[in-house]
């Protein structure tokens, strides 16, 4: 009857999956699995959970994980829509080196192309990616991501301002190549 704000979930329980379980409730509450085996992390995540704990995990991991639900929680905006509070929570998966790292869409900055690699920069980190900058664009179909350059995709939601062949993100300034210039323009400030 109460309204239940997140879960601790294990993988392995006696009846069914944690796996099983999240496909089986659609709207579920925030979940932090918690389990033993390292297997099923990047399955996990499809599922939207918080924060995966590898058992035995200390008290120090554990209240990272809540923490992220209340970062999460902050963020979100009551007035928002639904469609904008989905954007504002989507995720991806970035390669870097063996690792795959979650991040929140809405946290990247910018992306920048350098020969081999890509480099992604969010609110809270740099992260280098092997994949081409086409590929991020294609992969990014969020509304709010425009490539401006041939070496830049920008994500308007960080845009403080644009003058002349500019513009203005936090911590940088990026041009904006004669190519993009009027494609971002007419479709930005329309």
């Amino acid at each position: 009857t109460e309204k239940i704000d997140l879960i601790f979930l294990d993988i392995h329980l006696p009846k069914i999956s944690g796996i099983d379980f999240l496909k089986a409730v659609p709207n579920h509450p925030s979940v932090i699995l918690t389990t033993a085996f390292s297997d099923y992390a990047l399955e996990s995540y499809e599922y939207n959970v918080v924060d995966y704990l590898l058992k035995p995990f200390s008290f120090q991991r554990f209240i990272q994980a809540v923490s992220k639900l209340s970062s999460i929680q902050t963020t979100s905006n009551p007035k928002l829509t639904t469609q904008n509070s989905k954007e504002l929570n989507e995720t991806i998966f970035i390669k870097s080196g063996y690792e795959h790292i979650k991040i929140i869409v809405s946290d990247i900055i910018f992306i920048k192309s350098d020969t081999d690699y890509t480099e992604i920069v969010t609110t809270q980190k740099k992260y280098l990616s092997t994949n081409s900058l086409k590929y991020w664009l294609d992969k990014l179909t969020n509304k709010h991501f425009y490539r401006i350059h041939k070496s830049y995709i920008i994500n308007t939601q960080h845009l403080i301002k644009i003058s002349s062949n500019l513009v203005y993100l936090p911590n940088i300034t990026v041009p904006i190549g004669r190519a993009y210039k009027e494609i971002f323009i007419s479709t930005y400030l329309k």
